[in-house]
C-alpha cells in the first residue's frame, strides 16, 4: 500500500519521478522500483519524503488515513 501512497503524493503535486529522485540524490529508475514496490524505501528515504511532503511516516507506510503530522 505506501507505493500507492509515494505514487500519488507525487502525483498531487504534479511532479515527475525524477524530479523526487533529484531531491533524494537517487536515480530515477531506482525511486521507480519504490513506487511500484519492488523495492523498500530507505528510512533516511521515508523520513525525507514524509518531511517533503508534509506528511507522517505512518500516512506513508498506510499505517493512518491521517496526513496530519502529531508533535
Amino acid at each position: 500500500m505506501f507505493f500507492q501512497r509515494l505514487k500519488d503524493l507525487r502525483e498531487d503535486r504534479d511532479m515527475r519521478q525524477a524530479d523526487i529522485a533529484d531531491f533524494l540524490g537517487i536515480k530515477q529508475t531506482v525511486y521507480s522500483r519504490y513506487e511500484r514496490g519492488y523495492q523498500n524505501v530507505p528510512l533516511e528515504h521515508l523520513i525525507k519524503l514524509a518531511d517533503f511532503y508534509k506528511v507522517s511516516t505512518d500516512y506513508i507506510l498506510g499505517r493512518t488515513n491521517n496526513k496530519e503530522i502529531n508533535r
